[in-house]
């Protein structure tokens, strides 16, 4: 029901930006985090959405460099990644909750399926 989507193979300093969405247009998703993982490593938190009225907890890595934002009308959450450089390769996940206005239900703490994001030197 998420999905991620957008990674790509980018130059050290170039900027990429994913997104994450629910499967069906009907349902609107509350992002609670972006992750990553890179192989033999574990996941991180890149960027978590947190309360309302807060600001957005960014790794020391990422922080002046990735930014969270939402497209209420698209149901549509985007990690705006620049300056990437070759260490933020990675398989990038969001973590929400979905609400399914058709079915009534709200799902909590999915994850989706991940995208690839390869940062070259």
């Amino acid at each position: 029901q998420l999905q991620a989507s957008g990674g790509g193979l980018v130059q050290a300093g170039g900027f990429l930006r994913i997104s994450c969405a629910a499967s069906t247009s009907s349902a609107s998703i509350n992002i609670r985090g972006w992750y990553r993982q890179a192989p033999g490593k574990q996941r991180e938190l890149v960027a978590g959405n947190p309360p309302v009225g807060r600001s957005t907890k960014h790794a020391d890595s990422v922080k002046g460099r990735f930014t969270v934002s939402r497209d209420n009308a698209k149901n549509m959450v985007y990690l705006q990644m620049n300056n990437l450089k070759p260490e933020d390769t990675a398989v990038y996940l969001c973590n929400a909750d979905v609400t399914d206005y058709e079915h009534d239900a709200t799902y909590f703490n999915l994850w989706g399926q991940g995208t690839q994001v390869t940062v070259s030197s």
